[in-house]
């Protein structure tokens, strides 16, 4: 059983712009537009269904959309939103395939587009390239990986030609190098994670060569990864070892260097680490424990990829409700 999810939350924390016109490509350009809420969804794998909330951006409330909860396939096991806002996707584990929606920018409300896509077994885990052309579905069941391209307009995907390509045993989460190049895949089973180069122009996914050191190893039953904004580094939740598994990333063939174990590599955790994310800068890693229900907290060196925890007299590991199996911050899956 994946532990990470009976339900997956995916935030979009940063407002939406809206109808906002051409003003140049620049980042301050002065085009109109209307600002659109943040937005949360919540997959709920018991009710076959997704939950849709807004987010009171100063207050933190979440109110529910219009029309929420929205149908999904059998047991959705995870949902993420599109770089853009634009759309989201929905894995359901019990029916083997990809839900893709439309998020109305004013309500965050899901609109369905088509039928759903078929997936490998049990899909377990989504995620967006940043570039938003492409999709990758883990599924545990069969250990491999689907890949599709998404429309730019309509959020429909296509699955890539080609079909699915094999990982380790039962691959859990998933995450694409902030150039989408490449894609990195834990594997819980073979405690493991495999590494894919992305076409640029396809999508389509080629393993790297077992000369690279691929797949590489980790911790006990990792469940959970984090690339830093750069792309220099990644950061695996081992569950069964409870610790955090650190790696240089080489830019150009995207293999992983463990980090030397003389500097604390792999870094201790709470009990059972569920997930794991950065801040947007990368200057802080946190870790969701899901066995002694609190979050750990680190600074990242950004020139080693170390981390060190925060001391003990600021409140860490922080305290969390009961069995936490996610964690993100804003701007970060």
């Amino acid at each position: 059983m994946n532990i990470r999810s009976v339900v997956w939350l995916a935030v979009l924390l940063f407002p939406l712009l809206a109808g906002c016109p051409s003003d140049g490509g620049g980042p301050g350009g002065g085009g109109e537009g209307t600002l659109a809420p943040a937005v949360a969804y919540v997959a709920n794998s018991g009710s076959n269904d997704v939950s849709g909330y807004t987010i009171n951006i100063t207050t933190g409330a979440l109110i529910a959309a219009t029309g929420t909860p929205f149908s999904s396939g059998t047991s959705p096991s995870a949902v993420t939103v599109s770089p853009n806002g634009a759309f989201a996707f929905v894995t359901n584990s019990g029916s083997n395939n990809v839900s893709a929606y439309t998020i109305n920018a004013t309500t965050g409300a899901l609109t369905a587009v088509g039928a759903a896509v078929a997936a490998g077994t049990n899909p377990s885990a989504v995620t967006v390239s940043p570039n938003g052309a492409f999709a990758f579905v883990t599924n545990s069941g069969s250990n491999n990986v689907s890949a599709y391209t998404i429309n730019a307009t309509t959020g429909a995907l296509t699955a890539v030609a080609g079909g699915a390509v094999a990982a380790g045993t039962t691959p859990t989460a998933a995450a694409v190098s902030a150039n989408s190049s490449f894609l990195y895949v834990v594997n819980q089973g073979s405690n493991n994670v495999s590494v894919y180069l992305i076409d640029a122009g396809t999508g389509a996914l080629t393993a790297l060569a077992g000369g690279t050191g691929n797949p590489f190893p980790t911790g006990t039953t990792p469940v959970g990864i984090a690339i830093t904004p750069n792309g220099a580094f990644v950061y695996v939740a081992n569950s069964g070892s409870n610790n955090v598994s650190a790696y240089t990333v080489n830019t150009g063939t995207g293999a992983l260097t463990a980090l030397a174990g003389g500097i604390g590599n792999p870094f201790a955790t709470g009990t059972t680490p569920a997930g794991v994310t950065l801040t947007p800068s990368a200057a802080f890693v946190y870790v969701a424990n899901r066995g002694s229900n609190n979050v750990s907290a680190y600074t990242l060196d950004s020139g080693t990829g170390a981390l060190t925890a925060l001391a003990g007299g600021t409140g860490n590991p922080f305290a969390a409700g009961t069995l936490p199996s996610g964690i993100a911050t804003p701007g970060r899956p």
